[in-house]
């Protein structure tokens, strides 16, 4: 069956009433959280990942997609409207956003962000529709060592890119690996890291792991640090776009998409770049280069593209290889877990109505996201206005709730204080926390890799090499972990040369001024 077929059947599934119903709270709530500055898509799906225990897993995974472009999109009204990105995707968007809405044009930067995001992100799931099965067709082939490779490549990447420095992401990547070693030993039933405690015998749920880092640990941060004051939003009209503006659109929107999809399908290439990368291409093109800075609506359209049109390129990886690039995509991963479905390259294979279904629902949100947001941008917009003391005081209610309802044990509601005194403590000390979380996902996967290749190998370290992908993979992880040492030898010797140039000059010069004088 070729992939048109399979994504008519994904449609035939993701169109009934309530898979349709599903999708349309996906996309409220994903817009809504969206919206409000601090949250995230991320931290919505895993509050509500006990509560699809009840659900269908492709009711659920419908839901999940919505509220992952919806995320995508509603941290551009954010960006635009208080100058504050709800995600950190949509920084570029406020640079030139919120000028234009400062000048009155706020419904013209939000109807360019709402049309980009529907082209990108359609565009990028057509592109979606045609490489995830050829990646799998790739995937298929490989063995347990070039998967190992694979998956250690990925973990050093997102740890390596992620906050300022790298030694806080190998020690957040350290505590996740840490929490995935908590349970039995797969092999020999050993107990470990359990600290005598029968409850930690079978470890410690990843939804449990997921809503404590992402609410309560975020929760937590924002009590600690809330301020009364309430935020000036400027008012919104009705969305619209002239016939300028458009001119001024398309192309941006065009260019983005090119930059967003490749980045967001790379280990750890996120929406930051592609949209960075996109503003510094728009302002080169314009032909208005003099409006960056006060307004340029190039510069809303062509990031907020690169932005939705990565959230596809995510899903990329994830569906056909099992490896998630940002922490919405990793807390899906959980989800499929959750789902006791393994993950992978032959996901599409065993799980084909739960695929194409999901990518299926992609296309419907996006169109949901235009239909919906570009008319109710006005009410998106007063939700900015809600006391934060009331909406944290929500979010840690239906965490616990949540997490209480995953094994109805109270010792999970232990775990959640616990592990969300830890998110919050990371945030305290800027230990990003998306490895942590692909830490405690992968972890187990990694260790099962790993003991696989060594058993067929009858315990030769050898066999970690024994396929040519494996090696590719691990000079590429050599590279990674040599280059800041490299480049920092570089600096050093030329600044070096330069202060050696430095001191020589006066010296030279005063020579040659004596011999001026002597003759």
């Amino acid at each position: 069956m070729d992939v048109w077929s399979s994504l008519l059947d994904g449609f035939a599934t993701a169109l009934t009433p309530m898979n349709m119903l599903y999708a349309l709270v996906g996309v409220l709530l994903g817009t809504a959280v969206g919206v409000l500055p601090g949250l995230g898509p991320a931290m919505t799906v895993a509050l509500l990942l006990p509560v699809t225990f009840a659900l269908e897993p492709a009711s659920a995974f419908i839901m999940f997609a919505g509220i992952y472009y919806g995320g995508m999109y509603g941290g551009s009204t954010t960006s635009i409207l208080l100058n504050t990105p709800g995600e950190s995707s949509s920084v570029v968007t406020a640079i030139e956003g919120h000028k234009m809405a400062k000048a009155g044009r706020a419904a013209q930067a939000l109807a360019t962000a709402a049309i980009g995001s529907f082209i990108a992100g359609t565009i990028g799931t057509l592109l979606l529709v045609v490489c995830a099965p050829v990646v799998v067709k790739f995937a298929v082939s490989l063995g347990n060592p070039s998967y190992l490779a694979i998956m250690v490549l990925s973990l050093l990447a997102v740890t390596a890119v992620l906050g300022n420095s790298r030694l806080r992401g190998f020690c957040a990547l350290g505590l996740g690996l840490a929490v995935g070693l908590v349970g039995s030993d797969p092999v020999t039933g050993q107990q470990r890291l359990t600290f005598g405690m029968p409850l930690l015998v079978d470890g410690i749920d990843i939804v449990v792991v997921a809503v404590a880092i992402f609410a309560v640990g975020e929760a937590l941060w924002v009590a600690a640090h809330l301020r009364r004051t309430a935020a000036h939003v400027i008012p919104v009209g009705q969305p619209w776009m002239g016939k300028e503006d458009w001119k001024r659109s398309w192309k941006p929107w065009l260019r983005g998409t090119a930059y967003g999809f490749p980045f967001g399908a790379l280990p750890a290439g996120g929406a930051e770049i592609p949209t960075f990368l996109s503003y510094v291409t728009e302002k080169r093109l314009s032909k208005h280069p003099e409006e960056f800075g006060h307004g340029a609506i190039e510069g809303v359209a062509g990031p907020e593209a690169a932005n939705n049109a990565s959230a596809a390129g995510t899903l990329v990886p994830m569906l056909s290889l099992g490896l998630p690039t940002n922490a919405t995509a990793a807390v899906m991963l959980a989800a499929f877990t959750q789902y006791g479905i393994q993950p992978g390259p032959l996901l599409f294979d065993r799980e084909p109505k739960l695929v194409w279904a999901l990518i299926a629902s992609l296309f419907i949100g996006n169109v949901l996201l235009l239909v919906i947001n570009l008319p109710l941008a006005p009410a998106w917009a007063k939700l900015l206005q809600i006391p934060r003391p009331y909406l944290y005081a929500g979010i840690v209610f239906f965490a616990t709730l949540g997490a209480y309802s995953v094994n109805l044990q109270a010792f999970d509601l232990a775990i959640l204080l616990v592990l969300g005194l830890l998110g919050f403590l990371m945030r305290r000390f800027g230990l990003p926390v998306l490895p942590l979380v692909l830490g405690v996902i992968l972890g187990p996967r990694l260790e099962q890799q790993l003991r696989t290749s060594l058993q067929l190998s009858q315990g030769s370290i050898s066999g970690l090499f024994s396929e040519p992908l494996a090696i590719v993979v691990y000079v590429i992880v050599a590279l990674v972990l040599a280059w800041p040492l490299a480049r920092r030898l570089r600096h050093g010797t030329s600044r070096s040369t330069i202060d050696t140039q430095q001191d020589a000059g006066p010296d030279v010069d005063a020579g040659d001024r004596g011999k001026v004088s002597s003759s």
